[in-house]
């Protein structure tokens, strides 16, 4: 009976398993073959109530007369454009968001002490408000700059991938166009990044816009110095008439070489990484294996004979 059970409830979990599998391979080779146009629009319907949310919220907040925008908002948009936020309504949102912390963080922490046997005094309270304040304003630009870092090296190691494929379909007798839009739809799921990235500059030129503006357009989204020299390149070929595969194929041969350069680059500083946490940890431990036996043998010889010889 426990022989039978259990080729039972083993074909059944064998069953689930490749069903779910099966599923899950349905789900990714649908979701591979999406238009590049639902790419880069903003995504899901809930995506889009949320942010129609968040509008509502701003535009309420600024009814009121509290202004959420400075005089000078291009530095802040560019910024929030290399983090990768790109609705019109993001430098709103960090403002607020900024100026939630601000009161917020010191309203948090600061307010329970109040509750003590022993409240704090006026300095204490002031220095700690001051200092969390000082937290909430400085936080969204951290997290910003950690964003966009993040990003920036997530696009720039996808990037020669790209420029390959691209060079596969130029050579293919694809235009410039159709491989942009080739690489669109294939890199949706190993780098999401340069799909939404490339997608967002095809449908710029159906729209209507010049290969130079949308290229230009390009490069001031992804924030990436790589990407903004590709488009510089592309640019400047397509001016003079030369070839844009062999123009491709020579730069993506130099992209893959600082690619291999970084790697290298990063793997001769593990050494020096790798130093700190062997000083910090493994060090004390030998040097106290070492040492034990030592002092083991001081305490029970030299110890007594001292004690005896005093």
């Amino acid at each position: 009976f426990l022989l039978l059970l259990f080729v039972i409830v083993s074909g059944i979990v064998i069953a689930s398993s490749r069903y779910v599998a099966q599923r899950q391979r349905v789900i990714g080779r649908l979701s591979a073959q999406d238009s590049a146009g639902a790419l880069a629009n903003s995504g899901s319907l809930r995506v889009q109530a949320v942010n129609n949310g968040w509008a509502k919220l701003t535009n309420m907040i600024e009814s009121a007369g509290i202004p959420l925008l400075d005089t000078d908002t291009s530095k802040l948009r560019k910024k929030l454009l290399a983090a990768g936020f790109d609705s019109p309504n993001a430098p709103k949102l960090y403002t607020l968001i900024r100026l939630v912390l601000i009161f917020a963080l010191p309203l948090i922490l600061v307010l329970p002490q109040f509750f003590n046997d022993e409240p704090p005094s006026l300095i204490t309270l002031y220095a700690e408000g001051a200092g969390l304040a000082l937290m909430g304003l400085f936080l969204p630009s951290l997290f910003l700059t950690a964003k966009a870092d993040r990003r920036s090296e997530d696009m720039t190691n996808g990037f020669p991938d790209s420029l390959d494929l691209m060079l596969v379909c130029v050579e293919a007798g694809m235009g410039l166009e159709g491989a942009l839009d080739r690489v669109g739809r294939e890199m949706v799921v190993s780098h999401p990044l340069i799909a939404r990235l490339v997608s967002q500059t095809m449908l710029e030129l159906r729209a209507g816009a010049s290969r130079e503006e949308a290229l230009r357009s390009m490069a001031g989204r992804s924030g990436v110095d790589e990407i903004r020299a590709f488009s510089t390149l592309l640019i400047q070929s397509d001016k003079l008439g030369s070839s844009i595969a062999t123009t491709l194929r020579i730069y993506a041969s130099e992209m893959r070489e600082k690619r291999r350069m970084r790697a290298e680059e990063k793997a001769h500083r593990l050494p020096v990484l790798l130093s700190i946490p062997l000083v910090a940890c493994m060090l004390p431990v030998m040097i106290g294996v070492l040492m034990l036996p030592a002092m083991i043998r001081v305490i029970r010889e030299v110890a007594p004979a001292m004690a005896g010889g005093g």
